[in-house]
């Protein structure tokens, strides 16, 4: 019991700073094996706590300690091997053993350069990208809490908006940044409303495709879009789309009042052509173009019709031959008399 109070006396300088590679990795009873034979020597005594304050700011408080332990996930394992085949040494020499603080700062020392030299070479952590995901990948060793910290971004990511024109094909893509597990499972979902939240939508398609494709948009099919990707029974990220269809008839409508509104201008001219771009000419929709062209043909009929009723009642107002006989002979009568 006794020997239990005086490591915890003696380790308190410790706990009390913030956590760092070495006491992650580093057993209390071995560090105080290290510090036992720790020799001041300007006063020529033992004193661990002074050996506590120097692993301290050799390893805990080195800003390139704790970056070069910024490994990716799964290399935890390898950074403790990296520190303890640089600090057991020095445990089992000095152990039991007095030794003056110059000695411990160098061999110390030594042993953290040692160790920024070779946990530098572990492969990192890949990057996070924000701004929406649990990225496994992303996940990196973090020394002074001693565990792995994710990207810490939530699995909804901003809605998208899409706009497009009845008729028209449109493509929803669910694909992240990120790399993601081999076994990714993909789940679509559609609401008509513009909502985020689950029990609004209704399951579309299950499986590995990551394009939802519709061919011809209808307005029917305006509302929100959710692909979900799971792995292994867990949500990676959720990714949402509002599609906007908008009617050809409206599209129509909003055409043919700006034509209108342009032929209102002073002059009732259209504005001159950009001097930037001075050959744009300008393009109607195709709504546009097969309506004029249905109201050109029905006019060339209509034309035709009035024209072939002329010729008809022309035809019907001419003498036939018995009649202009008829009137021959009445005109000779009359000279004659």
């Amino acid at each position: 019991m006794f020997t239990m109070i005086v490591k915890l006396l003696l380790f308190s300088s410790v706990i009390n700073t913030v956590y760092n590679c070495y006491q992650c990795f580093i057993d209390v009873d071995d560090s105080l094996r290290l510090c036992w034979g720790h020799v001041l020597t300007e006063y020529n005594i033992r004193n661990v706590d002074s050996c506590f304050k120097t692993l301290d700011r050799i390893f805990n408080n080195e800003s390139r300690v704790i970056e070069a332990g910024k490994v990716g996930r799964g290399y935890d394992l390898m950074l403790k091997n990296i520190l303890m085949a640089e600090i057991m040494p020095i445990v089992e020499e000095f152990d039991q053993q007095k030794n003056y603080d110059t000695v411990y700062e160098s061999r110390l020392q030594a042993a953290a350069n040692n160790f920024i030299a070779a946990a530098s070479r572990l492969p990192r952590a890949s990057e996070c990208f924000p701004p929406c995901g649990f990225q496994v990948q992303g996940a990196v060793y973090n020394c002074v809490t001693c565990q792995y910290d994710s990207c810490e971004f939530p699995l909804d990511c901003p809605v998208k908006e899409i706009k497009v024109n009845e008729n028209n094909r449109t493509q929803m893509w669910c694909k992240v940044p990120f790399l993601l597990p081999t076994d990714a499972e993909i789940i679509w979902r559609y609401s008509v409303e513009r909502t985020v939240l689950m029990d609004r939508f209704d399951e579309v398609t299950v499986g590995v495709d990551p394009l939802y494709f519709i061919p011809s948009a209808r307005p029917e099919h305006s509302g929100t879009y959710q692909c979900e990707i799971f792995s292994q029974e867990h949500s990676l990220v959720r990714i949402y789309y509002y599609l906007t269809v908008v009617p050809l008839a409206q599209i129509g409508h909003a055409e043919l009042q700006g034509v209108f509104e342009q032929a209102l201008l002073p002059g009732g001219r259209f504005p001159p052509l950009s001097s930037t771009d001075p050959f744009t000419l300008w393009l109607p929709s195709p709504a546009l173009v097969t309506t004029c062209l249905t109201a050109m043909l029905l006019l060339v009929f209509l034309s035709l019709g009035a024209l072939h009723w002329l010729s008809y009642q022309t035809g019907n107002n001419e003498c036939d031959p018995a009649q202009e006989t008829k009137l021959t002979e009445k005109k000779k009568y009359l000279i004659h008399c």
